[in-house]
């Protein structure tokens, strides 16, 4: 295309830059798609930390009604992420260790060195597992989530 002067080709411009600007304004209606999508990227991150916090607080809660002795050591994590933790205990005692997991499937409870205790099945469904600990060296306690089960685990050691 040929300008035959400046202030033809500048008209040009400023038409073919509006028109550009309008067309990509309208096309395509989002309206009411905004509306539809999360406020913001976190709220599902927030219902999910929400329902998290209430299944610990029940995991809690299971531990609290069946404490005896004096705590140790404590914690909660999620299912998928699993406990392990190498606690401080006093050679030559006995120890109690109880473990809830609150949500589906069930978890595996495993001792190092295997002498301490034995591996136990630990299911999801609030019934609080306990078991004996008897400290002759180190140990290290390892509870991981048996594949596709979802919740938390609360744990507890207790000196009896």
């Amino acid at each position: 295309m040929t300008y035959s002067s400046p202030r033809a080709w500048l008209a040009a411009c400023a038409v073919t830059a509006s028109t550009f600007l309008l067309a990509s304004c309208t096309s395509g209606s989002d309206e009411g798609k905004a509306a539809s999508a999360p406020s913001s990227p976190s709220e599902s991150q927030r219902a999910t930390g929400s329902s998290e916090k209430k299944l610990t607080e029940q995991a809690q809660a299971a531990l609290a009604a069946v404490h005896s002795g004096k705590m140790v050591e404590a914690g909660a994590e999620r299912v998928t992420d699993g406990i392990h933790t190498e606690p401080t205990l006093s050679e030559g005692k006995t120890y109690r260790l109880s473990l809830v997991c609150v949500g589906s499937g069930s978890a595996q409870l495993a001792l190092e060195p295997a002498s301490a205790g034995s591996e136990t099945k630990v299911p999801c469904d609030q019934s609080v597992v306990q078991q004996r600990i008897t400290v002759h060296k180190p140990i290290r306690i390892d509870v991981g989530g048996v594949k596709g089960s979802t919740g938390v685990i609360a744990w507890q050691i207790d000196a009896i």
